[in-house]
């Protein structure tokens, strides 16, 4: 009798929690189809077309699922400013407008498994080890513009932001280098292989992504590289972050260049930028 008394009262714990568990998803879901009904206010949409140029170029289609990725970002993440900078508006348009680019044709949740983005005035400074001939390994600190936490934070540099998101065409943007990064965290590694839309794209994807990253590192070392920043060479992972700036910075030059590079881009992202 007591054994069968504690199993009732566990499925009674149990149900309740599911029963909580379900309220809160639906209010979740509720607040967040409110957010994608939303239009965006007016000083976000003025700060957005001053200091995204990006955006400016998307077709109408993309505009509604645009703007409410916008509303829903800038409601699920936090900013923190360091180094004495202050957040403001336009610092947050400025970075969700360019991260929201990434994601235009997604319907779920964008950007799961973090919250916190932390944003310094200039470059920064941040630990890094390095092995030397030896063998040893050595602390020191190096400058960056931005880094993406392996389920944690995404860190920017204001200036790097501002400069990569007016420059349309330079292939350099730390906002979406450091999206693709979280893009890529996605599979639960940070491999340089996002989660693709069809299962039977994965085997296409390996193939194309392993004949241009080894064409890429080949024109790295004979100093001939032009459409890729070469700071790719580093491994697969910023590979993939730096052929995301040039797929949104020179989506044309790539197509031209690099059309299988781009093909496989494309059909992960979902849009044909050179078409803008």
């Amino acid at each position: 009798m007591l054994f069968t008394r504690y199993i009732l009262f566990l499925i009674f714990v149990a149900s309740v929690a599911i029963g909580i568990w379900l309220i809160v998803d639906a209010t979740k879901r509720r607040k967040r189809e409110k957010l994608y009904k939303t239009p965006l206010k007016d000083e976000w949409l003025r700060l957005l077309k001053k200091h995204v140029p990006l955006s400016n170029k998307l077709p109408a289609e993309y505009l509604e699922i645009y703007h409410g990725h916008i509303n829903y970002f800038l409601a699920t993440k936090e900013f923190v400013g360091r180094g004495g900078y202050v957040i403001d508006d336009k610092t947050k348009i400025t970075i969700a407008g360019n991260a929201c680019l990434l994601v235009l044709t997604r319907k779920n949740i964008i950007y799961p498994g973090f919250k916190t983005i932390i944003v310094y005035p200039q470059t920064y400074q941040a630990p890094s080890s390095n092995n030397n001939d030896g063998g040893i390994v050595e602390q020191s600190l190096e400058k960056r513009a931005g880094e993406s936490w392996y389920r944690g934070p995404i860190v920017l540099s204001w200036s790097d932001v501002e400069f990569g998101s007016n420059d349309t065409k330079d292939a350099h943007n730390v906002v979406i280098h450091e999206f693709a990064h979280k893009l890529d965290e996605e599979t639960q590694l940070m491999d340089g292989l996002p989660i693709l839309k069809d299962r039977s794209h994965y085997q296409e994807w390996a193939t194309v992504l392993t004949k241009e990253f080894e064409e890429f590192l080949t024109r790295v070392s004979k100093r001939s590289n032009k459409v890729i920043d070469s700071y790719g060479a580093v491994s697969a992972v910023e590979f993939f972050a730096v052929i995301t700036e040039s797929f949104f910075e020179k989506p044309w030059q790539m197509k031209r260049e690099l059309p299988e590079l781009y093909q496989q881009l494309s059909r992960y992202y979902g849009v044909d930028a050179a078409e803008w």
